[in-house]
């Protein structure tokens, strides 16, 4: 195992439950009352990759009028009624540098969260509020934790949601039992070993599968797909009806995430679904996700998705942590100038 995971990434996933604590201490004295307070009519998250892992779980929530930006620059809904929460956890990604310097030319209200970097260098320099989030330094898909908790208590120390948010963000490493997860992703991974997963889930769960996703890509280097319902009984699910014709018999997983607290009529879905599946010869697995909250059950779901993709990554013998396309994407960006996620 030491071998084949360099990097210690195991050691990172068992820590992963400590990091609420650590991005809300982090967090904790950051705001804009000395600059623009608000009130705000809109609030843009940008981000990319793993740093925008914080973003899609807040935006899954919706507890406010919330954008998450994934590109160069900002959006359309961007206005002097905004505030910009920039998210790099090295500081250093173009597209989110680039969402930072035109909120700053355009003198818009703005946060920066980040590990260092050019963000907390021209966030410095510029004399605006960011969270300096706490070393060591791992990858910024491991890192997603942290980085809700700092946003969070960003948007609480902002009165854009409540204290008890926070409060309830900070306890959420309690619940995490790494032991457990872990034992029941490394049972998952062996039955996606040189299969396509398929991860679905219901509509309040949606930000989980897509990180599963991420995980499944960056951590094992696999293809991965993911969907929510109701949306994928519209689409998706027809492209299982003739599926041994794109690929060999027992090459599909799906993994259903379920929470038994949604819509009935959402669960009737899933289980109709998970019938027609079956008559298709589809290997699945079905797994009710545990917890008080649906925060709870987001990152139960999403832990449950990094120790999956762990395992599946010793699987096929491949570094968890090494992701050489995305550093060549980088270097090419950059006339072969190598600089982090």
């Amino acid at each position: 195992m030491e071998i084949i995971d360099k990097s210690n990434m195991k050691k990172i996933l068992r820590d992963f439950p400590r990091q609420f604590k650590a991005g809300i201490r982090a967090a904790k004295k950051v705001s804009l009352d000395s600059f623009n307070p608000g009130p705000f009519k809109n609030i843009i998250v940008c981000g990319m990759g793993g740093s925008a892992f914080a973003g899609e779980i807040i935006l899954g929530l919706r507890p406010l009028n919330i954008f998450l930006h994934k590109s160069y620059g900002l959006p359309l809904q961007a206005n002097n009624e905004s505030l910009i929460i920039c998210l790099s956890y090295s500081g250093n990604t173009e597209e989110t540098i680039s969402s930072f310097k035109e909120a700053l030319n355009r003198n818009l209200s703005l946060i920066a969260i980040s590990s260092g970097g050019e963000l907390i260098r021209l966030s410095q320099e510029n004399k605006t509020p960011f969270v300096l989030l706490p070393p060591p330094i791992i990858p910024p898909r491991a890192s997603g934790a942290m980085q809700f908790a700092s946003l969070v208590q960003v948007l609480a120390n902002n009165n854009l949601v409540p204290q008890s948010f926070a409060k309830e963000t900070l306890n959420l490493g309690k619940s995490l039992k790494s032991r457990e997860i872990s034992a029941i992703g490394k049972k998952l991974a062996k039955r996606l070993y040189k299969k396509l997963p398929a991860v679905y889930t219901t509509k309040g769960l949606s930000a989980s599968s897509l990180i599963w996703k991420n995980n499944l890509n960056e951590n094992a280097k696999v293809l991965a797909v993911s969907n929510y319902f109701p949306e994928l009984n519209h689409n998706e699910l027809s492209s299982f009806w003739k599926i041994e014709k794109q690929f060999k018999k027992n090459k599909v997983f799906a993994v259903f995430l379920r929470d038994k607290e949604e819509n009935p009529r959402l669960l009737k879905q899933m289980n109709i679904s998970l019938e027609m599946l079956e008559s298709y010869g589809i290997d699945k697995e079905l797994i009710d996700i545990p917890g008080e909250s649906i925060l709870e059950k987001m990152f139960y779901s999403i832990f449950l998705g990094m120790w999956t993709s762990y395992w599946l990554a010793l699987k096929y013998k491949i570094d968890p942590t090494l992701i050489e396309t995305v550093q060549e994407i980088k270097c090419r960006l950059n006339d072969k100038k190598k600089i982090s996620q």
